[in-house]
């Protein structure tokens, strides 16, 4: 669907109007040949904003022949920011196997917990986990793919049947 826009001194006046609706309110204007107090108007989804920020529609801007949304970046309240941290806390203080991992902590940058050293791909071409023992990661054996349902156990360091 098409959009247009009411120009007014030089700059967008009001809201986007669907082709539809701009045609049966101005009747009169060519939608092929806009004169200049009207414009063509391209709809842009806001930019994924980074964590601990929203992406704010603070206009419209002219681009590639027609006007367009305009966003900005904003930190979100930091009350809001507490309480998304509170969570990720709340949730890893729940884990059943958080013994295991006593060692790493809390990144405020992430919103997450992180190892005390970073995670390999692979050790030997087996996956790995983070042993709480010996605070390191170990290679561990693929989970049995034998249609039961298993857990690791980080004390056998073993897969076992639920």
């Amino acid at each position: 669907m098409k959009l247009y826009i009411r120009i007014k001194d030089g700059v967008p006046f009001e809201h986007p109007i669907l082709e539809d609706n701009f045609k049966e309110a101005f009747p009169h204007v060519d939608v092929d040949n806009l004169p200049p107090e009207f414009s063509y108007f391209v709809r842009s989804d806001p930019p994924k904003a980074g964590l601990f920020k929203v992406a704010v529609h603070v206009g419209y801007e002219f681009k590639n022949g027609a006007w367009t949304d305009l966003y900005q970046e904003q930190d979100i309240p930091e009350d809001q920011k507490k309480r998304m941290q509170d969570l990720v806390k709340e949730v890893w203080a729940q884990l059943p196997n958080r013994d295991n991992f006593t060692a790493w902590f809390y990144d405020e940058t992430t919103n997450s917990y992180q190892p005390p050293i970073p995670r390999p791909e692979t050790i030997n071409a087996k996956s790995v986990r983070w042993c709480g023992a010996d605070n390191s990661w170990k290679e561990v054996d693929d989970r049995p793919n034998d249609g039961r349902q298993y857990k690791f156990n980080y004390s056998a360091w073993a897969w076992e049947l639920e």
